[in-house]
């Protein structure tokens, strides 16, 4: 068991105020990441020194609301009680591998660039923003998904508000085979074959359409080119956007594909159309057809076979297995207008997860 820390106010007080002065120092260049560490470093003070390690210990709250105050006279506004729970939150959070290396080292340290270089210390490269969303994620493999999708994809505060809110990583999750769930929250998104860019459902709500509204499907196309930026988003990494609409003519009949894009990861073209109405084996027979014209006259030879995605309300996967090949990059893939129920697909990911674990006990 790690020796307790008997500190005073006072020294509580001190070792805060090194940090925050040289945090200062690095401000004007490393504005981010600096004031990160310097929070990760208070949040630890707080928590080993005055409750001693213990993330719920019975603790004092004049304790912060004194610490409070004094960094106030001291700095001016920003050193809130609030701020000071964020701080210890965020060490409670993403301070708890390496934490019998921190309490043996991190004490005798008030630089901000020495906290960088401790054992055990995560190495944080987002903004305090980002963090303040991801320490409220209460299962460690979902927060650990979305903090390397903002470091890979350079997502903004609202961007990982959006994807979160919307549920990304269960969707994904659900539309992965059992096996590959656990590898979400190790490597995040990957994109190595064509049904990995698939996710179930498509959340389209930033669209402005309301699912009980009738609407075309020309105008959901348009509804779709104003948002394009977000629609990219949604559909993953690696999407380009290169037309929509786009003729071609065989046998000098006129055909038009809803959107085509091009994923720069998979290195192939990726068809959209959009139904509105129920899903056909005709829309199947049809969507194959773009396939195969574009993967015999429009792709080049180093290029990947072109994906097909029909997007719909509801798809029906007997349907789509019946009428295609086994070996068919077409997919159906449901779309919903509204932002889907967070707490329904955590419980059905928290399912799979221990069926998988049940699985592989019983190996």
């Amino acid at each position: 068991m790690a020796k307790e820390i008997q500190v005073t106010e006072e020294q509580l007080f001190v070792s805060v105020s090194a940090l925050i002065d040289t945090a200062r120092q690095k401000v004007k260049t490393t504005v981010n990441t600096t004031m990160v560490y310097t929070y990760f470093g208070i949040g630890y003070y707080i928590v080993e020194t005055e409750q001693h390690g213990n993330a719920r210990a019975a603790y004092g709250k004049a304790v912060l609301k004194n610490l409070s105050v004094r960094l106030t006279d001291k700095y001016g506004e920003g050193w809130s009680v609030e701020t000071l729970k964020k701080c210890r939150l965020f060490y409670n959070v993403f301070g708890t591998q390496g934490r019998d290396a921190l309490r043996e080292n991190l004490n005798k340290v008030h630089s901000v660039d020495l906290i960088r270089k401790q054992n055990g210390v995560p190495r944080f490269s987002l903004s305090w923003s980002h963090y303040l969303i991801l320490m409220r994620i209460e299962n460690p493999d979902e927060r650990s998904f979305y903090e390397i999708e903002c470091q890979k994809q350079d997502w903004t505060v609202r961007q990982l508000q959006r994807q979160y809110a919307s549920s990304l990583y269960e969707r994904l999750a659900l539309s992965r085979d059992k096996d590959e769930v656990l590898r979400l929250s190790k490597a995040g998104q990957t994109l190595e074959k064509p049904d990995d860019i698939i996710k179930n459902p498509l959340t389209l709500e930033f669209l402005g359409l309301k699912p009980n509204e009738c609407y075309s499907e020309s105008k959901m196309e348009s509804a779709i080119i104003t948002k394009m930026r977000d629609f990219l988003l949604e559909l993953g990494k690696g999407f380009l956007f290169e037309t929509r609409q786009k003729r071609f003519t065989f046998n000098e009949e006129h055909f038009f594909v809803d959107l085509v894009l091009y994923n720069r990861i998979l290195q192939c073209y990726v068809l959209i159309d959009l139904k509105i109405d129920k899903l056909t084996h005709q829309d199947l027979g049809q969507m194959q057809m773009y396939v195969n014209y574009y993967d015999r006259y429009v792709k080049f030879d180093y290029e990947k076979p072109t994906i097909g995605i029909l997007l719909c309300k509801k798809k029906d996967d007997a349907l789509v297995e019946l009428t295609l090949p086994k070996d068919a990059n077409v997919y159906a893939t449901a779309y919903q207008l509204c932002l889907p129920d967070k707490a329904l697909l955590q419980a059905k990911v928290k399912e799979w997860i221990e069926e998988y674990e049940e699985s592989e006990k019983g190996k």
